[in-house]
C-alpha cells in the first residue's frame, strides 16, 4: 500500500514559511511576497512539485487534513503554480467546498441568486474538468432551475449525487490538475514554450473572496502603466456585483470616465487604496504588476498579482523608468530588456490591438511595416515615389538593377530568397520592411500575384507589409509609430557605458551614414562602393569602361567616375566627423552592371553607338557559370586594376579635402575576397603608389590603414600570411559561410525550413553565425593573424554582425568590433552590454 502523502508536504504561506520557486512555483513565491508587503491576500496553503507529481501518480493523501486548514464552511480556489508563468498549466477552479449546505448559509448571507450563481458554476467546472463529462449538458445560464438542471445532469450522467463532501472536492480538484499537466498535450505545449521535458508543477488552494455583498463588491484587474506604450495610465477592468436585482453584474471603469460609471467616483478610498497597493509593489517587488483583487462591501483582497504583460516598447519605457526612479539599477534596467525586442522601436509596427487579414507568409526578412499599393518593377516603384504614393516592391528575387527601386518603395516583398539573399541585406541595410520566399505566385506578365488561398492581388492594389512577423496583410492595416523617445535613447547610452566590443554600421550611402549617426554607430565598418555606381548617371559611365578596349580607355572612363567616388567619399568622412570609416573596394562581377534582356541590351547599344551584335557578344563574354565564385573582388584589382586606382585615388583626394575643412580622418581601405596574401601584395603596392602620387600633388600629408576582408576558407587559414601585409582582418561571414557549406546564400531558402526541421542544422547557419563550423574558420583566422601581427585589428562585418548569439561568440573570441545594418546596430549595442553584464572579460571598448 502507497504511504499517505503528509500535511507536512503543505505549506501555509506566511512571511516567514519556507517558499522555493524551483519548488513551490513563481505563483506562491509572488503571493508569499505579497503577504510580506502587508497585502490582504486570502489564506493560501501551497502543495509543492513533488507532492503534486505524487497526486497525479495516484498516491494516496490527507484531503480531510488539508481542507480542515479553512475551517468547516471551507470554500476555496485552486491554482496552477509553475516554476516559470510562460508555461501555462491548468485551469483555475474557483468554489471548491460549494455543497448544499455551503449554498444555504451563502443564501441567507448573501441572498439565493448569488447563493445558486456560486454553486452552478463550480458544478460546471467540476462537471467538465474533473469528472470529465459533455460540456454541452452544461451549458446553463444562471436563472430559475439552472443550478437543479446542472446538478440532474450530473447525477444521471455519473450515478450518483453531485459529491458534498468538501474534502473528497479537493482531493479530485488536486487530481485532476495534477494529472492534467502531466499529460501529452500539456507537456508538448509547455515544451514548445520553452519548458524543460521535466517541468514541474505547483499548486494552491486559496480561500475564496467572492466579491459580493450588500456594499460595493465585485473583482477585476488593475494595473498603472499601459502594456503597449509602457507610459502611466491606469487600466483594467471591474465588475461589480449588487444584491437584490436581476441585473446583478455591472462592468465599471476604473477611473473617471465620460462613457459610464467607474470604480473611482463609486468608493474613492477603495480606488486609493488599490493605487497604493499597487506603488507598493512597485518599489517593494521591483516591477510594475497587474493586480487581481476582490472587493467585499468596500474591503478590498488582493487575489493574485502578476508582472504587466507588454511589449517590447513597452519593456524599455518601464525599464528605464523604474531605473531613474532607483527601484532598480541601470545593470538590471538593461538587463531586463532583450536586445531582439528593441527592433520594434526602430520602425512602424502593425498595432496588436488591430485585426489582421493575413493573405500570405513569408521569412520575416527585415523588420517593420508599412501600407502601400503593389509594384512589380523598379520602374514603377520610381514612378509611384515621384507621385507620393507608397509602394510596396514585389519581385520574384532582386538584383543590383532593383536597388532605386528599392529606395522609392516602402517595403519589399520576394517569392524566393533567405535572410542573407540580396534583398534581404539591402532591406535591412535600408531599414525597410521585407518579407523573402513569401508563398506567392507572381505572373510577371498580368502584374498580379497569386496568394496560397487563390485569392489574386493586382499592381495597384494596397496590402500592408509586416515585417516583423513575415506576414503580408490585406488592405491598410492599423500602426504604431517608432518609439525613438528618451527612454530608449537613455537604455543605449547605458549600454554603451558598460559594453567592452565596438558596434559599428554598414552602410554605403549618406542616408545610411546618417541612419549609423542616428543609431550612435562607433563608425562605418563596411562601405560597399558598388552600389554607388547604379546610380542612372554613373551606371552608363561604368558601361562605357567594361566595353573599354584598352587600360587607356578604361582610365578615360574611369576618369569621369573619380569626381563622382570622390564626392561620395568626402560626404562620408564629413557626416562621420572623425569616427572611422571602412571602405570596401569593388566586388562584384562586371556582369552585374550589364543588361540580360534583348531590350535592355538594344538600349545599351544605342547609349554606346556600338552595334546591337557587339553588346550582345560582350554580354556573353563576361557570364559566368558560377559569378559568385567568378571575376570579382580582389582578382578585377589584380586584372583590371585602374579601377581599384581610380577608387584609392577618390578615397585619398577626399581624405585630403576633408582635413583642409578640419576633419580627423584616417580612412581604412578593405580588399575583397582575398585567398592568397599576394594578391594583398599586389594591391597593397599599387594603392601605396596612388597615396604617394596624390600626398606629391596635394603636398599634403595623411596616413591611411590596409586591411582585407577575410571570405574565403584559405584567407582564415592562411591568416598568418596575409596579416603581414595588413592592419585589419574584417571577417565577411555571408560569403565565409557560402562558400564553407557550399551553399547559395540567395537559394538555400527553398530547402532551408526543411533542414532546420529535420536537424540537419540547429540552426540557419545565414541567419545564426554556425559557431562549430564557420566559427572555427574565424578563431583559426584570429589566432593565425594575431599571432603573425598582435596588435591587428580583428572584426565581423557580415550580417551576423547585429545577432546577438554571433555578437556573444565575437566578444568571446576576442573580436574589436562587429559592423552590421545601421539599424540592427541599437540591436548590438544592448546584447553587447548584456554580455559584459553577464560575463566581463576586462577588455576596454576599441
Amino acid at each position: 500500500m502507497q504511504k499517505p502523502v503528509e500535511i507536512a508536504d503543505f505549506v501555509t504561506l506566511t512571511p516567514t514559511a519556507e517558499v522555493d520557486k524551483a519548488r513551490h512555483g513563481w505563483r506562491a513565491k509572488c503571493l508569499q511576497r505579497l503577504i510580506r508587503l502587508d497585502l490582504p491576500v486570502p489564506r493560501t496553503v501551497a502543495l509543492p512539485a513533488d507532492t503534486v507529481r505524487a497526486i497525479a501518480a495516484g498516491q494516496v493523501f490527507d484531503a480531510q487534513a488539508l481542507a480542515a486548514v479553512f475551517g468547516p464552511e471551507m470554500l476555496v480556489s485552486v491554482r496552477p503554480s509553475p516554476e516559470n508563468p510562460e508555461w501555462g498549466g491548468p485551469g483555475t477552479v474557483l468554489n471548491v467546498g460549494m455543497n448544499d449546505d455551503m449554498h444555504a448559509v451563502l443564501s441567507n448571507t448573501h441572498g439565493s441568486e448569488a447563493a445558486d450563481a456560486l454553486y452552478l458554476r463550480f458544478v460546471q467546472l467540476y462537471s467538465i474538468h474533473v469528472a470529465r463529462l459533455d460540456p454541452d449538458m452544461f451549458q446553463q445560464e444562471p436563472g430559475p432551475g439552472s443550478l437543479e438542471a446542472a446538478l440532474d445532469a450530473y447525477e444521471e450522467e455519473t450515478d450518483e449525487r453531485f459529491p458534498q463532501s468538501g474534502a473528497r472536492q479537493l482531493a479530485e480538484v488536486l487530481r485532476s490538475m495534477a494529472r492534467a499537466w502531466e499529460g501529452t498535450t500539456a507537456r508538448l505545449l509547455r515544451q514548445a514554450k520553452g519548458a524543460p521535458p521535466d517541468a514541474v508543477l505547483g499548486l494552491l488552494v486559496q480561500e475564496m473572496a467572492l466579491g459580493i455583498g450588500p456594499g460595493l463588491s465585485g473583482s477585476g484587474t488593475i494595473q498603472f502603466v499601459d502594456g503597449v506604450t509602457g507610459g502611466p495610465q491606469i487600466t483594467g477592468r471591474f465588475r461589480g456585483q449588487s444584491q437584490g436585482r436581476k441585473a446583478a453584474v455591472e462592468t465599471l471603469y476604473l477611473t473617471r470616465d465620460p462613457r459610464g460609471a467607474s470604480l473611482e467616483e463609486a468608493d474613492a478610498k477603495v480606488f486609493d487604496t488599490l493605487k497604493e497597493f499597487g506603488a507598493r509593489c512597485r518599489v517593494k517587488l521591483r516591477e510594475e504588476m497587474q493586480i487581481e483583487f476582490t472587493i467585499e462591501s468596500g474591503e478590498v483582497h488582493v487575489i493574485d498579482a502578476v508582472r504587466v504583460p507588454r511589449s517590447s516598447r513597452a519593456a524599455v519605457r518601464i525599464a528605464v523608468a523604474l531605473a531613474q526612479d532607483e527601484v532598480i539599477s541601470r545593470e538590471d534596467a538593461l538587463l531586463r530588456v532583450e536586445p531582439r525586442a528593441i527592433t520594434e522601436l526602430l520602425h512602424y509596427q502593425v498595432d496588436p490591438r488591430a485585426p489582421r487579414d493575413v493573405l500570405a507568409r513569408g521569412i520575416a526578412a527585415s523588420p517593420g511595416a508599412a501600407t502601400g499599393k503593389i509594384v512589380f518593377s523598379a520602374a514603377a516603384a520610381q514612378a509611384s515615389a515621384a507621385r507620393d504614393e507608397p509602394c510596396i516592391l514585389v519581385r520574384r528575387e532582386t538584383s543590383p538593377e532593383d536597388i532605386r527601386g528599392m529606395h522609392a518603395a516602402v517595403a519589399v516583398l520576394t517569392e524566393r530568397g533567405g535572410m542573407t539573399s540580396h534583398a534581404a541585406v539591402i532591406a535591412r541595410g535600408l531599414g525597410l520592411p521585407c518579407i523573402v520566399g513569401a508563398e506567392i505566385e507572381i505572373n510577371g506578365r498580368e502584374r498580379q500575384f497569386r496568394g496560397p488561398k487563390g485569392r489574386i492581388f493586382r499592381e495597384g492594389d494596397t496590402i500592408t507589409l509586416d515585417g516583423t512577423n513575415g506576414e503580408v496583410l490585406v488592405g491598410a492595416a492599423e500602426m504604431l509609430e517608432p518609439a525613438l523617445d528618451d527612454g530608449f535613447r537613455t537604455l543605449l547610452h547605458w549600454a554603451d557605458l558598460v559594453r567592452d566590443i565596438g558596434v559599428r554600421a554598414n552602410a554605403d550611402t549618406p542616408d545610411d551614414a546618417r541612419t549609423a549617426l542616428m543609431f550612435e554607430a562607433d563608425g562605418i565598418g563596411l562601405a560597399r562602393t558598388e552600389h554607388m555606381f547604379f546610380d542612372e548617371d554613373r551606371l552608363t559611365v561604368m558601361r562605357e569602361m567594361i566595353f573599354a578596349d584598352s587600360p587607356e580607355d578604361r582610365r578615360t572612363a574611369l576618369d569621369r567616375l573619380l569626381p563622382m567616388q570622390r564626392a561620395d567619399f568626402l560626404m562620408l568622412f564629413e557626416l562621420m566627423k572623425g569616427e572611422p570609416v571602412c571602405i570596401r573596394l569593388f566586388d562584384p562581377p562586371l556582369h552585374e552592371f550589364l543588361p540580360h534582356d534583348r531590350e535592355g541590351m538594344r538600349e545599351l547599344a544605342e547609349a554606346l553607338d556600338r552595334p546591337l551584335s557587339e553588346v550582345t557578344r560582350r554580354v556573353e563574354a563576361l557570364s559566368e557559370y558560377n559569378p559568385m565564385l567568378g571575376m570579382r573582388g580582389v582578382r578585377l584589382g589584380v586584372t583590371v586594376p585602374e579601377i581599384y586606382d581610380m577608387q584609392a585615388r577618390a578615397i585619398f583626394e577626399a581624405t585630403v579635402e576633408a582635413i583642409r575643412r578640419g576633419a580627423e580622418v584616417v580612412p581604412e581601405i578593405m580588399i575583397p575576397l582575398v585567398s592568397a596574401s599576394r594578391e594583398v601584395e599586389i594591391v597593397k603596392t599599387r594603392i601605396d603608389a596612388v597615396a604617394a602620387a596624390v600626398r606629391t600633388e596635394t603636398k599634403a600629408n595623411f596616413t591611411y590603414r590596409l586591411g582585407v576582408m577575410v571570405e574565403t576558407p584559405r584567407a582564415a587559414l592562411r591568416a598568418g600570411e596575409i596579416a603581414e601585409h595588413a592592419a585589419f582582418l574584417s571577417f565577411g561571414t555571408n560569403d565565409l559561410t557560402q562558400m564553407t557549406y557550399g551553399l547559395s546564400r540567395d537559394d538555400a531558402g527553398r530547402f532551408m525550413s526543411t533542414y532546420v526541421n529535420q536537424q540537419v542544422y540547429s540552426e540557419d547557419p545565414f541567419h545564426i553565425l554556425d559557431v562549430e563550423g564557420v566559427g572555427e574558420l574565424l578563431l583559426i583566422g584570429a589566432g593565425r593573424g594575431r599571432g603573425a601581427r598582435p596588435d591587428i585589428t580583428i572584426s565581423v562585418c557580415g550580417e551576423h554582425g547585429g545577432n546577438p548569439e554571433s555578437i556573444a561568440f565575437c566578444r568571446a573570441a576576442g573580436f574589436d568590433y562587429v559592423s552590421c545594418s545601421p539599424f540592427r546596430v541599437p540591436v548590438a549595442r544592448l546584447a553587447a552590454a548584456h554580455f559584459a553584464l553577464l560575463a566581463p572579460r576586462g577588455r576596454a571598448v576599441p
